[in-house]
């Protein structure tokens, strides 16, 4: 079989995830996708009321039924146990020199199906994405992001290692099985450090989604006379990194697929005063003992003001959480964030 970097950065290359057992994880999808069926009807339902009746509600007058949707939907419950945070490679304690070094980890598993098949999130193969980097870039493949961090402004952006004296680090905590808080174990991530190995701030991944939008808008605006400096990446590499990719999925948000290392949701609206779907795109980050997102929503910018050069890039909303506590799901509250202030943007 043939394994592309296209394939890896969207997940259909068939490398395995933590879970080793094809069966478990083909049940585990089957149990999601049958929860997914019984649920939407009812989240569909109560979106259409809350669009059709132009008033707000405050959490005291909610019915009891969509109250309950919400605590359901939340699913940030504390004492919360992920299954997924059961398998025993979340908490590998070996430090690996390089890159090509921790491969030996998953490079002699069978693939879980033929690439570009199926959609099978997989930090090993962001893994094997990293070791491509470095081959090809001729340097570790830390130290071409660190590079590439300093080049974003992102100086507080930093190698998870335990060693470093790193400042302002901050304890993560995880609830044991009696649902009490307690310091999350000891962990060694160099194992993956572009799965979920870097350190970071909320004004560090603003300056990253920035960067991201600026590039993105950046090709939109025509005229401004040279003075709009280029963006870091061409925006043509940024709406393709934002294009759904075909047979992939997005767990944590349904309206979404799943394109180039972000989950993307598309404008649509299929009939006149029905729900509406903004384009944005997001991802969350889940760690022993931290959980985080980040949110884009482009501003629909208009034509007119764009062709006089009246609008600069970058202009939409941009929502970064970070949470030194395990599997706290955040990405609806990010949206939530993001359509308030887009609101008031608007009403401006």
């Amino acid at each position: 079989v043939a394994i592309t970097t296209r394939l890896l950065v969207s997940h259909l290359s068939g490398i395995r995830h933590y879970e080793k057992d094809i069966t478990k994880v083909k049940e585990e999808k089957e149990k999601a996708n049958r929860a997914f069926k019984l649920t939407k009807p009812y989240q569909d339902k109560e979106q259409k009321e809350k669009e059709g009746k132009e008033i707000e509600k405050t959490d005291s007058v909610k019915p009891r039924k969509e109250r309950e949707g919400d605590i359901k939907s939340r699913n940030s419950k504390p004492g919360r146990r992920d299954k997924e945070f059961e398998q025993e490679e979340y908490y590998l304690k070996e430090k690996f020199e390089s890159v090509i070094e921790s491969l030996k980890i998953f490079k002699n598993d069978p693939l879980f199906f033929k690439p570009g098949d199926q959609f099978l999130y997989s930090t090993y193969g962001f893994t094997l994405l990293s070791a491509v980097v470095e081959r090809v870039s001729g340097q570790k493949f830390t130290d071409y992001m660190l590079k590439m961090f300093r080049d974003l402004d992102m100086l507080s952006t930093v190698l998870d290692d335990n060693e470093a004296m790193i400042y302002n680090r901050a304890r993560c905590y995880v609830y044991n099985k009696k649902g009490r808080l307690v310091n999350a174990p000891y962990v060694d991530n160099s194992y993956k450090w572009a799965g979920g190995g870097f350190l970071s701030s909320v004004g560090d991944l603003l300056k990253f989604g920035n960067a991201l939008l600026y590039s993105y808008q950046a090709g939109q605006s025509k005229n401004t006379n040279g003075k709009l400096l280029p963006g870091y990446l061409k925006p043509d590499t940024v709406a393709m990194m934002w294009t759904p990719v075909p047979k992939t999925e997005v767990s944590w948000d349904r309206d979404g697929k799943y394109a180039m290392a972000w989950a993307v949701v598309e404008k649509k609206q299929e009939c006149g005063c029905c729900r509406q779907q903004r384009h944005y795109a997001s991802h969350t980050g889940g760690a022993v003992g931290a959980s985080s997102v980040l949110l884009i929503l482009p501003e629909e910018l208009d034509s007119e003001a764009i062709g006089t050069g009246l609008v600069v890039p970058p202009r939409g909303v941009i929502v970064s959480i970070i949470c030194n506590m395990q599997s706290v799901s955040l990405n609806s509250t990010a949206l939530k964030i993001a359509r308030e202030f887009d609101k008031e943007k608007q009403a401006q």
